[in-house]
């Protein structure tokens, strides 16, 4: 389909401006769309690679309110550390600009108010709570109370930490406005929603019909939606901190941030380009390609597309390349449990390796499920193949130019078969790594990029030019010819990949950048042309370096653990009279599933060995629902019903929390009769 677009429009998910950007988000969206922009570059083609700091909504009022400042105070802070992290690792942004910016609230309100002018909104009254001390609104992490399913306290309103059950506000117990620490109450507010269920008509055969090439993650989450039926979504808010809604009436209402996020890829453009902005965003000749997490397919492929359509005079989006999620050491990245490996971090501790991380992410890429970083994998990759493998070879390639011809390019003499041989494969690498860019499937194009490396370094090994220089000088001149033109190669391949480096190799090569076209070419270097003195392009990294880093992971374990311990310290004694008033039960797993719209509820179905009971609990982020058909699980069978997402749950699954977080159902570790009694 690229032949019909005249420019790339490439956009990356705007960060949140919380905190700063760790490796799951280099791996899931920005280093996989800098690789995509550069090699457009590359190819002379008209690309803008377009991003911005997220920096409205309730954590960053929350953070501001904590740490006793205001929340542009925060946004101010984070947009700065973010945006340097990004710079550090070679992030190619044309524009990196932010949602605070006054470009942007004009273009949110300006769009906001298009919409409203055709009316393509819905108003909805409601009732939210209300804090009569403060004066205002609650957001549903504002407010606080007892969890109505596990009793515990200081769950919030939108859920409760401590058995991870989705909630809303009006059910918890005794809620407290987290602002006051007042009771609030219920006040009617109102509301603009946009529509998406009178969108979906179109929608949906847009995306599983015209736009087939898609992801099978991005397609799958769009079809569940699709299957479960679109709702409208509220636009607004009642918030201080953001877009106020630009409509007579509308005091103290801002622009959700969902809804203004994903127009500051407009704003950043306007921003930029004050003057052309609308070529890459209204002519249809424009290619638009979001790359984003998996957290962010259905706002992508969804909602900002609704939103676009119901304007009027957008392009839509052609390709969202969303990667999945990156692990840590096997366990999930968490910014809450500091968890995680800070860039603005890794920038201190590992100068001069950003091209390292950046290899390391790609060929470890989620792109089709998550994956998993550990630190020693990264130094393996480093020391096995990026020293081993890619370094070897040039430093080789270069030494021995300097060592027989001081270091300038010998005349190729006449090639032999296997001289050809080694021609044709690794001209046949560029059309290879084309096509896996073009299908976005970087880790395999870094991999075939890695592949010219292999060949180099088997044709120096086979060759022998170091033993061949005394009896076939001339030929020695043909190899090290040969070689030096896959080392410039190489430094073609590596570009969208490996920016540093690639630019030290230059340096070595004494060339400029050339094409991406050329890439293939035996003739980049010409002969006679002298190379500068070279040096070593990785460097080996060493048992103690990794080691401190492990360390530091383990010593955040340690607090983690210590924190939650402190948290919750053993409870205080109680009566054997009241453990026995619980009847805890082992049952059978018949059925269980994910309950539609509650990221954190399973419903299943359990065998008590009288009849069959429902009970709902919130472990989905915990377990795939297949895994738990079958298995024996222990459950409180004496609880009073209450509704969960409309649906009676009749008792209480029991797990055991990890310091961690995770959660792990007790079992009996042989089988028993479903409705054993627990003693």
């Amino acid at each position: 389909m690229e032949h019909k677009f005249n420019r790339t429009l490439v956009t990356a998910a705007l960060p949140y401006a919380n905190g700063g950007v760790h490796i799951g988000h280099l791996a899931g969206v920005y280093v996989p769309a800098d690789i995509y922009t550069r090699y457009l570059r590359l190819k002379g083609r008209e690309v803008l690679y377009v991003c911005g700091s997220d920096e409205h909504g309730v954590p960053i009022t929350i953070r501001a309110r904590k740490e006793g400042c205001t929340p542009q105070d925060v946004v101010d802070r984070y947009h700065k550390l973010i945006k340097e992290s990004f710079e550090g690792f070679g992030i190619s942004f044309d524009v990196y600009s932010r949602t605070s910016s006054e470009t942007h609230h004009k273009t949110a309100a300006d769009f906001f108010r298009r919409l409203y002018d055709k009316g393509e909104f819905v108003e909805r009254e409601s009732e939210q709570y209300y804090d009569e001390e403060a004066q205002t609104f609650l957001a549903d992490r504002y407010i606080t109370g007892e969890c109505p399913h596990c009793h515990a306290e200081g769950a919030y309103g939108d859920q409760c930490e401590k058995c991870g059950t989705a909630l809303s506000p009006t059910e918890l117990i005794n809620p407290k406005s987290a602002v006051s620490g007042s009771k609030p109450v219920l006040r009617k507010t109102k509301h603009w929603y946009l529509p998406l269920d009178k969108h979906q008509a179109w929608l949906e055969p847009w995306i599983t019909e015209q736009h087939r090439e898609w992801r099978s993650n991005v397609m799958g989450q769009c079809k569940s939606w699709f299957d479960m039926g679109l709702q409208p979504r509220a636009v607004s808010r009642d918030l201080d901190w953001g877009i106020p809604v630009p409509v007579e009436g509308a005091d103290g209402k801002v622009l959700y941030v969902w809804f203004d996020a994903p127009i500051g890829y407009i704003s950043n453009t306007k921003e930029l380009l004050p003057d052309t902005w609308e070529k890459w965003w209204k002519q249809p000749d424009t290619r638009l390609v979001h790359f984003i997490g998996k957290d962010n397919i259905v706002f992508h492929c969804i909602v900002f597309p609704a939103m676009l359509k119901a304007e009027g005079s957008y392009i839509l989006p052609d390709n969202v390349p969303s990667n999945e999620f990156l692990n840590l050491e096997d366990d999930k990245i968490s910014t809450s449990r500091n968890w995680a490996v800070w860039l603005h971090e890794y920038l201190v501790d590992m100068p001069g390796k950003q091209d390292v991380l950046r290899y390391v992410l790609t060929a470890n890429a989620p792109e089709t499920k998550d994956n998993n970083f550990t630190w020693r994998d990264f130094q393996a990759r480093n020391n096995n193949e990026l020293v081993a493998v890619y370094g070897n070879f040039v430093n080789r390639a270069l030494q021995l130019t300097k060592k027989y011809y001081d270091g300038i390019v010998p005349a190729a003499g006449t090639l032999t078969e296997y001289d050809l041989e080694t021609i044709r494969e690794f001209r046949g690498v560029k059309e290879q790594v084309e096509k896996l860019i073009e299908e976005f499937r970087f880790r395999d194009a870094q991999k075939e990029a890695m592949n010219l490396a292999r060949i180099g370094n088997k044709y120096l090994a086979d060759s022998e030019p170091w033993k061949v220089i005394k009896t076939d000088p001339e030929r020695v001149k043909t190899v090290i010819n040969l070689s030096l033109q896959l080392v410039a190669n190489l430094a073609i391949a590596f570009e969208p990949f490996l920016p540093f480096s690639s630019e030290r190799l230059r340096d070595m090569l004494n060339v400029e950048r050339p094409e991406w076209d050329r890439l293939g070419s035996t003739d980049l270097l010409p002969e006679g042309h002298q190379l500068n003195e070279p040096a070593l392009l990785f460097e080996k990294i060493e048992d103690a370096v990794i080691e401190a880093q492990i360390q530091k992971l383990l010593d955040t374990k340690k607090a983690n653990e210590a924190a939650a311990y402190k948290a919750n310290p053993v409870r205080q004694d109680i009566a054997f009279e009241d453990f026995e008033k619980l009847d805890i039960r082992v049952g059978t797993v018949v059925e269980c599933e994910r309950v539609p719209k509650a990221d954190k509820l399973l419903r299943f179905l359990i065998a008590d060995g009288l009849e069959n009971r429902t009970i709902v609990s919130g472990i989905a982020k915990h377990y795939n629902p297949e895994d738990l058909i079958g298995k024996q699980v222990c459950f409180i069978a004496n609880l009073p019903p209450r509704k969960l997402r409309g649906i009676e749950s009749q008792g209480m699954i029991l797990s055991a929390e990890n310091f961690d977080g995770g959660l792990s159902v007790l079992t009996v570790d042989r089988e028993v009769k479903p409705g054993s009694e627990v003693k």
